[in-house]
Parts: C-alpha cells; structure tokens; sequence
C-alpha cells in the first residue's frame, strides 16, 4: 500500500478562500467519479462556505466531552473505515482537545495519508512554525497553533490562495468572514492593510521558495547541469546602430521572466573614434532602456571586447546580450568581431546571448577606422611585412620567377613598403625600405651577389625606390596622425554631447555625474574637492569610490586632479590620463561644479520655500484674527454690555444666558488662541516633550472635557502597557482629534467611539465617527494648517486642530493618520510607542484570526 498524496491550499491571511477552494475542488474530484469525503471542515457560519458542503458525504464527528464541555474533532477511526479516496480535513495546524486520539490535526491527516488516503487541506501562512517570529513582529499577534514546516513541505502540490488587503477588507466589512460585532475589532488590529500586505509577501516568497524547491528536484532528476539564477543582471551590449532598440527590448523580456532582474545598457566608444554611432540613435536607445527601468552607461575602450567583459564583471553581471554583427562577409577577414571574441572569453560564470535582427549582414554604414592610434597587433604586423617580406619576396623571385625584370622587382619590393607603412606606420616602412634597396641591390642590380652598383641607371632607379618608399611612409604616418585627432575629437564631441544632454534633461545628482566620469575614465575613484580659501584644508563634496579604490582627501592624494577655479578640484586615482583626454576632463570637472552650485541653489530655493510657507501661515494668521477670534469677542463684548446696561431689569434667566454666553465665548478664544500658539511653537521648532511613562487611562479621559456628555464612547482596556509619551502633548492631540469628530458626528448616530489596543510595542488610540467622512486623495490635507474640509462654516474654527494633533504626536515619536471607518465616517489612528520594558500584550481577537 504506498503513501497518500497531500494537497494544500496556502492561505496568505484568513478569509481569502482556502476552505471554499478546497470544498470546489471536492466537487470537480465528486464529478470525475472520486470518492471523496469531508472528515472536518469548520465554515464559522459563512453562508457561501457552507453552502459547498452540499453534496458532499460528511464523516461523522467524534464527541469529547473537556472540562464539562462538549467538543467536537475529526473521528480518524471513521475516516479509516469509510476508507475513501480523498479525504478533506480543514485548518491542519488545529490543536485537538485533549482526549483526542493525537495531539495535532497534522498528525491525525499524517495517519491518513499512512494509510494510503489522499489528504486535501489549508492552512494560512502565518501559521507555518518557522515563521512565527515574523508574523508576531509584523502583527503583533503570537500563533498558539502551528504546524511543522517540513509537513507542509512535503505535500504534493502546494496552491497559494490569495487576494488584495483592500478586497479582503472589503470583506469583512461586508460581513463575509466575521460576524458584525467583530468586525470594527478585526479591522482595527489583526487585518490592518500592512499587516495583510506583509503576510501576503511572506506566503508569496513562501511558495516562490517551494518552487525553487521543485526546480532543484527536477534538475536533479534529469541531470541537469545548468545552474538558474534567481535574479539576473543583464548587460546590453549596444553599438550605437539601429539594431539597440531590438536588443533591449529583448533584454527587457528576459529581465521579466526573473524578480529582481536589472538591465544595464553599455555603448563602448573606441578612443580611436570614427563609427558608425549615430548620437540621435543613442540618445533614443537611452530613454528606451530608461523607460524599461534599465541604466545607461558610456564607457571609452580600445577594446571593445575587453572593455564590454570588463564593465559586465565589473557590474556583476550574469548575462551580456549582443547583437548579430552588420559586417558584410569580406570583413570578417579583419578579424572573428566583437560577439564571437566575447562569447569566447566570457568563461563560464557569464552567458552570452547572440540575438538576431533585420540589420544582419547590411554593413556598418561607416568603415571603422582601425588606423588611428594603431595596436599591438597592427604594430607587429607591420615589423613582420616591413622586415620579413622584403627576405620572403627575395627568395620567390630568385627561385620560383627569377626573370621578372628589375622594374617589376622594385615595384613588388615598393608594394611591401606601402604594406609595411599602412600596417605598422612610419618605422616598419623605413625598415622595409632599407632591407628591401639592400635585397635589391645584392639579387637584382648587376653585379648580382655584390653591394656595389656599376650602371648609372640601375643608381637612379634605387634612389628613387628609396625616396618613394620613405615619401609613402611619410604620408601615412601623417595620414595616421590626422584620423587619430580626428578620432579624438570625434570621442570627445560624443561625450560631450551626453554631457550637455544630461544637463537638458535635469540629471543634477552629482554622484550620477561622478560615477560617469568613473566609468568613462576608467578610474578606481573619483572625488569633487573644495575649500573656502587658499589657507583652508580640503573638503569633500561628494566622491566615488569603488571597491578596490581609496578615498580621495586632497587633489595631492590623485593621479589626476583638474582645477575648477581656485578653491575647487576634480581628483581621480587609479591611472594617469594622457594629455589629450584631459580636454574631456576639463568639461565633466566644469559641469560637476555647476551641479554643485545647482544643488545648493535647491537647498537655498526649499529655504526659501520653508520661509514663504511662514509668510503663508502669518498670513492665515491673520485672517484668522480678523474674523474668527474676532466673533466670540463680539459676543463676549455683547454680552457685557448688555449686563451692564442700567436701562433694562435682567430677570435671573437672562443674566444666566448672557453670562453662560460669556463663558462659551470666552472658551472658544481660549482653545483658538491655544491652538494659534500650539501651531506657532510647532512651526518654530520649540517644542520639546517630556517623555515620562504613564497610563492611557489616566490622559484620555481628561481630554473629553470639551465635548458634550453623552457624545463619546470611551473604551480604554486596563490590560494595556503604560506608553512613553508627554502626557499634556497627549491631552491636547486627543482633545484635538475627540473635538472634531464629535463636529462632524451627525445628531442622532452612534456615539464617537475612543478606543486604545496594542500591537507589539506599539498602543493605538482609534477615534472613529459616523460622519461623511473624507476621500482618499483629501487624507493627508486635512493635517495641514487652515484647512477645513468640505462646507464648514467659519465658525468652526480656524482649521488648527488636526494640524496641532499631529505636529505632537510626532514629536512624541508617535503617528496620526486617518482612515475610512467600516460603514461610513471616518477613523483617526494615534499610534504611540510603548514603554521600554513592557511585555507586548496580545490583544483580544476573534478566534478565526488565529486558528
């Protein structure tokens, strides 16, 4: 008899649906002709869960009688002598009664499967053993209830059951999950939108991480050697043709397939210059690999080859991705091109992807010049044709067409020269032309085998072969020494032109700028160094540095270091520059400065921000003045004078009023004037809070002292821990926060609601009203000074009180934020920080929540 298979449905929070997708799944098995039972499943009243279960044959439960109670489990016995095909078995990391026959549902399914019974079940993530650390730091709450990893692990098949915080929300509020007396608690504490949203990223990494799991299983099964990267970094290699587009886009999907995947797109600029880049292409190429969320990144390289491995290890990467080259077939005599060399050399820690485009074959467009500052290899090249041609082409024509004339013999010893000269440059040609006049004279001129010449004619013909021959030399060393400038100018004006590029597109992060001049240079570090005056020692602005470089302290510290002015430097160490390279230098230096300066132009503009929202609050200020600390003067000052007129007889009710009315009057200055100078001192930055240790309790209640009786309903557990707050700026945030929501409270609804939990070392104070409440896109408006929401009259206030409220709580080090109540109005949350050294207490959620 083999084992049983074991099928789970992983719950990222409860009431997303594991138990009615295990149910649909019992119906689809029913359907196909399996015998299928139910052998516990608890649908906790859910009309729609519950109506799965039609249709379905139940195994009867078993009845435990515990501590005078009766209690029902799974009746494992009965499940085993109805022996079924599959069996479902809801919530596996349950804790049987005691009395039952094992200790752990997970063990009652791990008998069933023992025994040959396929199992299908759920459980939520949270209530995965090894996870329970993290569920309590995230939620507050500590699982009682859990099942080993390693049982779950092993199931056959593993399906995530998930949904949105906010459709779960909407769930509950709904009264699909929990019944409505639970609801408001549930959504206060438990099923908060970070809290769902954390526990739906650890049972999505959860699964991806079993998946992993399977690959590895598969890979091993089949011998398969190929190692998968979780996340990729991908190097696009671009030349600056109109082939990029393709290949980024192809980078892109790849990127795609694995989370966390990055695109680097990398033009490599040979310092010999002239190609077939065109700046307008590249300049499109880099905002496409932007708009893919990729980087783009100029890089100078003789060999591009080299240059693209080195950049791409550099960078970490795991892939390149090349084009198929445009080179037309004749030019591959010139060597196997970028995309085979990289390939060849990019060992086995990096893949090389070769993809094709409509480009293929249809040549560069410009020849590439390879003549400019000529290499090693062109260099040896040259020696070899301009010093072992002249021996090679002297033994074929004496032995293999000894009778070609002499004319014909000098042309062929003047072909070599020019070969030697378009090679190697001026020396190889000056050599070949010296060894090829002494060849000549020994095989070719009468007397042969003698250094001497007897006819005048064969004197002036050598002469001129040898003038030729110096005169070509000449002229290609010129020709050489004109394309290298004109390649470096080319060089230069492509970088300059992103340079001015970046300026146009707003790039003023000064170490985006830096790492640029890192890259193009090639250098180890980079720094921006500045001082106030010439006796003062150095600052650094901001540097770059990598790995194996050193920071830069002083310009005397740098290989090379390029004045900005008197009292600013560019440093860079790892290498000197030629001379020519710091033109380019000069420029980056020059922009770095203008970044500078432009970022502290920034700070100065916020600065002046900062002062012109003063200006705005004076301003407000005074409106409120004019009007609303004017109005319960006016009252009050109506008020007196009318006690104080002789002419008329106040019976004893009418001076009652008048005075009660001096009295509100006199309130209302008092809490707009507190408020004006709660805002004034928070604006200023004068408060400063007295953090002391003390009960909710003992603050709250004082804060209601300006609201009707009757109005609030307050909820303060005494089970909460002390929090460590400043309890006046405690008082006057919750009076704050009370007041104006028994504002907009309707008459006749429920009473505002105060209500304090605690979540791990946090303790949450929730005001919750049945008024209109206030859209999303208005949330975080209704915190700033001023403002009053809606048609509130001007007598309302002056707009302080939430602005005041929140300015405190976070100077406590505590949160105000404002949230949609369940059913209508809107909800004020004042998370504040526990005392240091209190217990976290577990708040009192519904047992759903937590098995």
């Amino acid at each position: 008899m083999g084992r049983g298979n074991l099928r789970i449905y992983l719950g990222a929070a409860p009431g997303v649906g594991k138990t009615y997708a295990m149910l649909s799944e019992a119906h689809r098995r029913v359907e196909r002709g399996t015998d299928v039972v139910v052998g516990f499943v608890e649908h906790h009243g859910r009309p729609r869960t519950e109506v799965m279960l039609h249709g379905l044959e139940e195994v009867p439960r078993r009845e435990i009688t515990y501590r005078g109670s009766v209690f029902t489990e799974m009746d494992v016995d009965a499940v085993l002598a109805r022996r079924p095909a599959v069996v479902c078995v809801d919530e596996l990391a349950h804790t049987n009664v005691p009395g039952s026959r094992n200790t752990k549902r997970w063990q009652d399914v791990e008998e069933l499967l023992q025994a040959g019974i396929d199992v299908v079940s759920t459980v939520n993530i949270q209530h995965l053993e090894s996870l329970g650390d993290v569920v309590e730091s995230i939620t507050g709450v500590r699982q009682r209830e859990t099942v080993p990893d390693e049982v779950v692990r092993r199931a056959g098949q593993i399906e995530l059951v998930d949904m949105s915080p906010q459709a779960l929300r909407r769930r509950m509020a709904h009264g699909n999950i929990y019944k409505p007396d639970k609801v408001d608690a549930a959504l206060s504490n438990y099923f908060r939108p970070g809290n769902l949203t954390a526990l739906r990223e650890l049972a999505l990494l959860w699964t991806a991480d079993r998946v992993d799991e399977y690959l590895r299983q598969y890979r091993t099964e089949h011998s398969v050697s190929t190692i998968w990267h979780a996340r990729e970094r991908i190097v696009v290699g671009l030349t600056g043709g109109p082939e990029g587009r393709t290949l980024i886009r192809r980078a892109a999907r790849m990127a795609a397939k694995g989370s966390g995947s990055e695109i680097l797109a990398v033009y490599i600029a040979r310092s010999d210059g002239l190609t077939s880049a065109s700046p307008k292409e590249l300049a499109v190429q880099r905002t496409l690999v932007e708009d893919l969320g990729g980087t783009f990144h100029h890089v100078i390289g003789d060999d591009v080859s080299a240059s693209l491995l080195e950049f791409a290890r550099g960078v970490n990467a795991t892939q390149i991705v090349l084009g198929t080259s445009r080179r037309k077939n004749w030019q591959y005599i010139f060597g196997p091109g970028v995309g085979q060399t990289v390939a060849r050399e990019s060992g086995p820690d990096l893949d090389v992807h070769i993809v094709t485009h409509d480009e293929v074959a249809k040549g560069r467009g410009l020849p590439v010049a390879q003549g400019a500052r000529l290499g090693r290899g062109r260099t040896v090249a040259g020696w070899v044709v301009g010093v072992l041609g002249p021996v090679l082409l002297s033994l074929l024509l004496t032995q293999v067409v000894p009778d070609l004339g002499l004319a014909n013999d000098m042309l062929l010893f003047l072909c070599l020269t020019v070969g030697a000269a378009l090679l190697g440059g001026a020396w190889p040609s000056l050599a070949s032309a010296a060894i090829g006049s002494l060849l000549l004279n020994y095989y070719f001129v009468h007397p042969v085998h003698q250094w001497t010449i007897t006819d005048t004619k064969n004197i002036v013909a050598m002469t001129i072969f040898v003038i030729v021959a110096i005169a070509v030399a000449s002229v290609v060393d010129v020709a050489a020494r004109r394309t290298h400038q004109a390649a470096r100018l080319r060089a230069e004006s492509e970088i300059l032109s992103f340079l001015a590029g970046s300026v146009l597109r707003g790039e003023t992060s000064l170490d985006a700028l830096l790492e640029r001049v890192r890259e193009t240079f090639g250098m180890e570090s980079v720094a921006l160094l500045e001082r106030a005056s010439e006796v003062d020692p150095w600052t650094c602005a901001s540097s770059v540095v990598t790995a194996t470089g050193k920071p830069l302290l002083r310009p005397e510290d740098a290989d090379v270091d390029m004045p900005v002015g008197d009292n600013m430097a560019l440093a860079l160490s790892g290498r000197v520059l030629p001379a020519e390279d710091r033109r380019v230098l000069a420029a980056f230096a020059a922009q770095a400065a203008v970044v500078l300066d432009r970022q502290r132009l920034v700070d100065k503009a916020e600065e002046a921000r900062e002062l012109a929202e003063g200006n705005r609050i004076r301003t407000a200020l005074l409106a409120a003045v004019s009007h609303d600390l004017r109005t319960p003067l006016a009252g009050i000052k109506a008020s007196v004078t009318s006690l104080r007129s002789d002419d008329v007889a106040w019976s004893d009710e009418d001076e009652a009023e008048l005075l009660a009315g001096i009295e509100d009057g006199a309130d209302r200055l008092d809490h707009l004037v507190g408020n004006l100078l709660d805002m004034s001192r928070l604006q200023t930055g004068t408060v400063t809070p007295l953090i002391r240790e003390i009960d909710l309790d003992e603050v709250v209640p004082m804060a209601l002292g300006g609201v009707p009786e009757g109005s609030v309903t307050l909820d303060i557990p005494e089970t909460l821990p002390m929090v460590a707050v400043d309890p006046g700026l405690l008082e006057r945030s919750v009076a704050n926060i009370v007041e104006n929501a028994v504002k907009y409270n309707p008459d006749g609804s429920a009473p505002v609601l105060v209500a304090a939990s605690a979540l791990g070392d946090r303790v949450e104070v929730r005001v919750a009203d049945r008024g209109p409440g206030v859209p999303d896109s208005a949330k975080d408006r209704i915190f700033e000074p001023f403002q009053r929401y809606g048609d509130a009259p001007r007598g309302a206030g002056v707009g302080l009180g939430l602005a005041v409220a929140r300015g405190f709580a976070e100077a406590m080090g505590g949160t105000l934020t404002a949230e949609d109540t369940p059913g209508g109005g809107m909800t004020m949350v004042l998370t504040l920080r526990a005392a240091a050294g209190m217990p976290p207490v577990r708040p009192d959620l519904p047992a759903q929540a937590t098995t």
